[in-house]
């Protein structure tokens, strides 16, 4: 379920404002993106719509131990 912009903004203040450690999933008709944010770098990997965009997103979520992944 996506979260307001509200609720993402208070989401990045409380943990580590914009240059903090997240994951963020945007979803578009074409394509997924998961942008991983750690320790001051940024990576981002694109998916097939109904892929596994998810999917990875949560596995990279569980591994840094974060409460949620911001869908954008």
């Amino acid at each position: 379920m996506p979260y307001s912009q509200r609720e993402a903004r208070a989401y990045l203040d409380r943990y580590g404002g914009p240059s903090g450690t997240r994951i963020e999933l945007v979803e578009t008709d074409r394509q997924c993106f998961v942008r991983v944010l750690e320790d001051e770098e940024e990576r981002t990997y694109s998916f097939e719509p109904g892929s596994f965009a998810l999917a990875f997103a949560e596995s990279q979520r569980m591994r840094l131990k974060l409460p949620a992944i911001v869908h954008l």
